[in-house]
């Protein structure tokens, strides 16, 4: 099983060498600051719901999904991904410093419970009691919720744990900062 999720973040690395950047996956602050969060949502916070990550996750996990409209509120950009045998969100909540960056992802861990860290994810990622993951890149944190997925999901059918880790690999591998 271990192999089979290998296998699959290496695939995922070469597709998603496509997206801007490359993969990112520093366990050190950049050395440009991050830029705060805005009135409108970065070019970074859209990629999880734009047409190449669509078609990167469509691809990693051999699904295709609707993708609900986009939503922006309270510096949380959102979108769902719809699939015949049920959905996960992704999100990216928008921050301004360290300080609140690292608030916000522990909150997350107190909330969703924390129960493993993931090494080699953005500056900082764990995975919840349902499985879903959560990173903390720069000024932002990225939320792959599978609550939605049954157990197995995917071509070939895969654990939504494993899922939710190839989906957050595919987003981090077009993120390279503000």
């Amino acid at each position: 099983m271990r192999g089979r999720l290998l296998a699959v973040i290496a695939s995922i690395t070469l597709l998603a060498a496509g997206c801007a950047g490359g993969v990112t996956t520093s366990s050190t602050p950049t050395t440009k600051a991050p830029l705060p969060a805005g009135v409108l949502p970065s070019p970074i916070a859209k990629q999880v719901c734009h047409r190449e990550a669509q078609t990167d996750i469509a691809s990693a996990l051999g699904e295709n999904a609707v993708v609900s409209i986009p939503t922006w509120v309270d510096h949380l950009y959102s979108c769902d991904y719809t699939y015949p045998a049920g959905s996960m969100a992704l999100s990216v909540k928008e921050l301004s410093s360290w300080g609140e960056t690292d608030a916000y992802f522990g909150a997350l861990a107190g909330s969703m419970g924390r129960t493993r860290d993931l090494d080699g994810l953005g500056q900082g990622a764990f995975q919840t009691t349902n499985g879903s993951v959560v990173v903390r890149k720069d000024w932002k944190v990225l939320v792959v919720d599978v609550a939605g997925l049954p157990p197995q999901f995917g071509v070939p059918p895969t654990s939504s744990g494993d899922v939710a880790v190839t989906v957050a690999d595919v987003i981090l591998g077009c993120w390279a900062g503000d």
